[in-house]
Order: structure tokens, then C-alpha cells, then sequence
């Protein structure tokens, strides 16, 4: 069999302690998953959790340097903790994202009532740590989890603050579809989210998971 083209590389993210390398399928994102966050977003404390996705080219593999993307001028920052699917809808591990997000576009198409994929979906908008493999993490029911930009502490929370689990959103998300291994998980960010400019130097952690580093360019 042959290609009419070049297929493209697969997009893989590594795996603490391991030489392995972890293929990325889809990235789901849930909306609104802390309270506080919620709050300030307009919305109410809870409510049915809903997802967004991501194509997995918009990955940038264990962090490192951002390029702005064009189209806006007010890019703003969202630390996540990220769930990777193994075998059987099983739990492979986990990982520190940022859901980069164009929220003047996404204001505008909201506004409009038009989609706002454009507000999500560019190149590099989902940067991911390295993967911790699910054994190693003592638990993810709660835990800090913050952002802090140019050492300037902009997110702080604790997973425990999360309106849905991670168990939950899992639940949730296998009602609407068959989640496949190498499918990626945000499970939402905490208050906090702000613009963020070219020379910015992002530090995100969540506890007993990792860290992640981001330098805009």
C-alpha cells in the first residue's frame, strides 16, 4: 500500500523514566471545571460538564518555546491537569498542560453565537509535560495545582476543587464516545487565567505529577 502523501509524524509526548514514548490521539477539554473559575467566567458553580477538543498538532511535546500565534492580541493562559487513556479506557497517566486559548476570538464568536474553535484550535496550543504513568501517582483526588508567570504566581488551586473528577469527566465523555488509548484529557484549570505576552516565561506544576516550563516567543 502506498500514500498519495507523506503521512505526518505522529505526535508523541515522553514518559518520566521511561525511554517510551506516548502516541497523542484526540485532546478533550472540559470547560468550567472549578467553581471559582466558573465564577469568573459568568456561569454557574456547576453544572453539566461540557468538552471542547483539540487536534493533537496542537501539542507542544514537554513545553519549551511557544511562538505567538497570529490573530490575536490577547492570549491567555489555563494550567490543567492532563489525564492520558491506555488500553481499555484505563488511566495511563497523567501530565501538566496549558490550554492556550485566543479569547478575543473566542469573545467574538461567542458573542456572534458562531463556533469558537478558532478561540481554541491553533499551532502549539496544548503544551504537555512529560507523562507520569498512573502508578507513580499517588492520587489525583487533590493536590496543588498552580501557574506562575515571569515568578509571578498567577493560578492556584487544588484538585480537590474540581467540580467534576476525574473519574466523573471519564464517565461523562464515554457516554458521548468510545475514548481510545493515546486519547489526552484537560480537566479544566483553576481561577486566575490572564493575557500573556511575547518574553513571558511560564512555570506550571501540579503536585505529585510535575512541572512544566513555556517561554513565549
Amino acid at each position: 500500500m502506498s500514500y498519495a502523501i507523506t503521512p505526518p509524524a505522529a505526535v508523541t509526548l515522553p514518559v518520566a523514566g521511561s525511554d517510551a514514548l506516548f502516541p497523542v490521539g484526540r485532546l478533550f477539554c472540559v470547560g468550567r471545571n472549578y467553581a471559582a473559575h466558573a465564577r469568573e467566567m459568568g456561569a454557574s458553580d456547576r453544572e453539566p460538564p461540557f468538552f471542547f477538543m483539540k487536534p493533537a498538532s496542537a501539542v507542544l511535546s514537554g513545553g519549551g518555546t511557544l511562538p505567538y500565534p497570529p490573530q490575536t492580541s490577547d492570549l491567555h493562559h489555563e494550567i490543567e491537569l492532563v489525564v492520558a487513556m491506555g488500553a481499555g479506557g484505563s488511566v495511563f497517566g497523567y501530565g501538566v498542560g496549558l490550554d492556550l486559548t485566543r479569547r478575543d476570538l473566542q469573545g467574538e464568536a461567542k458573542k456572534a453565537g458562531k463556533p469558537w474553535d478558532m478561540g481554541k484550535v491553533f499551532d502549539h496550543a496544548a503544551p504537555v509535560s512529560a507523562l507520569v504513568p498512573a502508578a507513580s501517582v499517588p492520587s489525583v483526588d487533590a493536590g496543588r495545582i498552580a501557574l506562575s508567570v515571569n515568578g509571578e504566581l498567577r493560578q492556584e488551586g487544588d484538585l480537590a476543587e474540581m467540580i467534576w473528577t476525574v473519574p466523573e469527566i471519564i464517565a461523562e465523555l464515554s457516554r458521548f464516545i468510545t475514548l481510545l488509548p493515546g486519547d489526552l484529557i484537560f480537566t479544566g484549570t483553576p481561577a486566575g487565567v490572564g493575557p500573556i505576552q511575547r518574553g513571558d516565561q511560564l512555570d506550571g506544576m501540579v503536585a505529585g505529577v510535575g512541572t512544566l516550563s513555556v517561554k513565549v516567543a
